[in-house]
Formats: structure tokens, sequence, C-alpha cells
């Protein structure tokens, strides 16, 4: 293999766009947008090796319109009731529209508002998603399986991610 082959397979944006048209082409071709933020999310939580996954679509308003989660089980999601909304460790990326990163998120001044039954985590790593020049939801994953911290290829992996998001959401969610 081709050093230029090498460097390529290791940046994080091309491998996010090369997972992404992959699970794409998998997809029906008549799909609604949780069927695309779901894959989103999935490849989310695959590609930064992380256990679990969210990502949330917020109106005008920055409450939660939608919400997809990957990594929880079934009895996860019915004790959750509600998914998070606008204020907790994500809340900043929401006003400022720059990703966060907590190694530990129980110890951040932010660590409230989670709904009752929220999966523990520690480790978190979330990146604005855009629509019409607004902050529009958020993708986020925490505690990577290794116990590693995560670390900017996974901010950049989330990013691609989220871009693709952003399309679902502008073309197909408003």
């Amino acid at each position: 293999m081709k050093l230029t082959d090498r460097l390529l397979r290791r940046d994080p944006e091309r491998r996010a766009l090369r997972a992404l048209a992959r699970g794409v082409k998998r997809l029906p071709a008549r799909r609604r947008p949780d069927e695309s933020l779901q894959l989103v999310v999935d490849l989310a939580r695959e590609m930064t090796h992380a256990k679990y996954g969210a990502l949330a679509v917020t109106d005008e308003h920055d409450m939660t319109q939608g919400f997809v989660t990957s990594g929880l089980s079934a009895d996860d999601l019915r004790g959750l009731r509600t998914p998070p909304q606008a204020h907790g460790p994500l809340s900043s990326l929401r006003a400022d529209g720059r990703p966060v990163r907590f190694e530990n998120v129980q110890h951040s001044p932010r660590a409230f508002g989670f709904p009752p039954h929220h999966p523990e985590m520690e480790a978190l790593i979330g990146v604005p998603i855009w629509s019409a020049g607004h902050v529009r939801g958020s993708l986020y994953v925490t505690d990577r399986d290794d116990g590693k911290p995560f670390d900017d290829q996974d901010e950049r992996i989330l990013v691609t991610l989220a871009r693709h998001a952003s399309t679902v959401i502008e073309r197909e969610w408003y």
C-alpha cells in the first residue's frame, strides 16, 4: 500500500465520509429522516469507540423535537421517558456553537439536568448540528470502550457526521 493511501486511511473526515457512503447504500431508497439520523449516530458511536451515542434535533426555541440514540437497550430507552433538553453539559454548544469535551462530565458545574434514569457516563464529546445558520441540534457520544479520553480525531469524525445530519435535517425534517 502506498504511503498516500495509508495517510488517507487515517484521515478522520475521509473515514467518516466513506462510512456514510457505505451506510447510505444500505438504507431504503425512500426513507424517513430518523432512519438517516440513526445511521449518523450509529456511525458516531462505532467510529469513536463510544459506549453510547445520541443525536438531538431542536426547534427554534431550543426544545428537543427529535432524539435518536445508539447503544441503549430498550429498557434504558423506556426509563428515559423524555429526552434531554436545552440545559446541562450540552447547553454551551447549543448557545455558542462550539464543540464540548469532558473527561468526566460529573465533575463539571454543568452536570445537571439529566432526565431520571439517564445512563451513567463520564467522558463526553459533543458537536453542534447547524441548520440555516442556527444550531438546531447536537451529536454526542460518551465513554470510549477502551477507557481513553476522546481526542481531536474523534471530534473531527463527529463534525463530519454532524454536517451530514444537518443536510438531513434541513431537507427532510423542517
